[in-house]
């Protein structure tokens, strides 16, 4: 497991070794800091985990330094306060100002350990119920007992033994966001944080991509990015191709060197982290078309691992439709409905164009919407909606009229073989086509997939 980053900040040179020697014996990373100035400085040079502040030093105080923090906005960890002329008044003030806990000085070693153990569990408590609470609850497996869940189920617990990048393929709700976080809560790094950056539909933000990655510094206010966030754990890109060129190099050089700088900062920040990414196609297409940097491509590809489509494996739609019933039901207080056997076998048969994703709406949807305790086979099909027919490969044969066809089917008639006619004329380079199209790629790669239009029977 990464050592957790404390900081300890004290006048006194015999306390700060002291403690700094009792804490690194517990597997904690420790630095010191003699006095306001240094810990600022060590402050900014990376965000710890906690903070051992001492009240009365030379120069400016430890009551005043939180203040400072508190006031830029960035009181980042907990802080616990020392001192050796404590009263119940300073210690009261302290804790208006953020602190977690005060402790006295002559410091009991047994003492202080507890709390600094309380208050970086407490810190990991809180992160854990944010994030549970912009994520699905319940158990972090994979849902589904086909071969091909199984088998990915036991890639991820192979590659969580190892502390390394992982570049997860698959389409738009296939579950790829869900296996990362299997990794993650396997791995060594499991009670590190684990962090989320969707970069969907950000290539034109380019300053406001480097912002949310590597933070930025205002004067003597930090504003922290994801990979400070995610220092010490985890960062899971999702749609690593939406980053621009010059995001792309940024974040090549700090996975190479360990480290990166601010925007606007002037000194490096260690970085200690695991990157999972994601993409819902493949980045060679990226490559050939000079979006995507070949090198950070390598660099990230160290453990493919490819994440199939529902309709790969349909046989795991029946425990899917159950598990997201119980756990809506759990989680959200929806009425629970039982879904009858017809409904299930037909949904089994869906083709599910938006994966997983799409079942757990649906199941949401039926369980606000229903009134009977069953989920009917007739409710099923209307919740699915009429299917358009499956196209050829090749160019239909457009009626006399598209008058003659139903507005729909001819809409997607037409998006069939306009798609088919620009494909070969870029000879199947997908980069290529959302330029001539104008389309964003995860929209376009779904576009096709809908209309049974595979891009690689076009490339020469």
């Amino acid at each position: 497991m990464t050592a957790q980053y404390i900081m300890v900040v004290d006048d006194e040179p015999d306390i700060r070794q002291l403690v700094s020697e009792i804490l690194e014996d517990e597997g904690y990373k420790v630095v010191t800091a003699e006095n306001a100035a240094k810990a600022r400085e060590l402050h900014r040079s990376r965000k710890p985990d906690l903070i051992l502040l001492d009240i009365w030093m030379p120069g400016q105080d430890g009551i005043s330094l939180l203040k400072e923090w508190r006031e830029n906005d960035t009181l980042c960890c907990p802080v616990i306060m020392m001192s050796g002329h404590g009263t119940i008044e300073t210690a009261v003030e302290a804790t208006k100002l953020g602190a977690y806990d005060f402790i006295e000085k002559p410091l009991s070693m047994a003492k202080m350990l507890l709390t600094v153990s309380n208050a970086l569990r407490s810190n990991q408590l809180e992160k854990e119920n944010r994030g549970l609470r912009k994520q699905m609850s319940g158990s972090l497996e994979p849902v589904g007992g086909s071969q091909a869940m199984q088998r990915l189920r036991e890639q991820a617990r192979r590659i969580a033994q190892h502390d390394t990048r992982v570049l997860l393929y698959g389409e738009p709700g296939a579950g790829k966001e869900m296996f990362a976080r299997y990794i993650h809560s396997l791995g060594n790094r499991k009670n590190r944080p684990f962090v989320r950056a969707a970069l969907s539909s950000s290539r034109a933000a380019s300053h406001a991509l480097d912002n949310l990655l590597f933070g930025r510094e205002d004067d003597s206010k930090i504003h922290y990015g994801l990979l400070d966030e995610a220092n010490g754990g985890v960062l899971f890109l999702a749609e690593i191709f939406e980053l621009d060129n010059h995001t792309q190099t940024r974040l090549l050089n700090a996975l190479k060197e360990n480290r990166f700088m601010r925007m606007g900062g002037r000194e490096w920040v260690e970085l200690d982290m695991t990157l999972m990414a994601a993409s819902s196609h493949d980045l060679q297409d990226d490559i050939k078309g000079g979006k995507f940097n070949e090198e950070l491509y390598y660099l990230l590809n160290v453990v493919p691992l490819m994440i199939p489509p529902l309709r790969e494996h349909p046989e795991d739609v029946p425990e899917l439709l159950n598990h997201y019933v119980d756990l809506l039901t759990a989680q959200d207080g929806l009425p629970y409905r039982h879904i009858s056997l017809a409904a299930q076998n037909f949904l089994r048969n869906h083709s599910w164009p938006g994966n997983i994703r799409e079942l757990r709406n649906l199941v949401q949807r039926l369980l606000i919407l229903g009134a009977d305790t069953e989920v009917s086979l007739d409710e099923a099909e209307e919740a699915v909606g009429t299917r358009i027919p499956v196209f050829s490969q090749e160019i239909g044969h457009i009626p006399e009229s598209l008058f003659d066809l139903p507005l729909r089917q001819a809409r997607e008639q037409f998006e069939h073989d306009y798609l088919i006619y620009q494909l070969k004329q870029v000879d199947g380079n997908v980069s290529k086509l959302a330029d001539q199209v104008q389309m964003e790629r995860t929209h376009l790669y779904r576009k096709m997939r809908s209309l049974n239009v595979d891009p690689k029977k076009y490339g020469r």
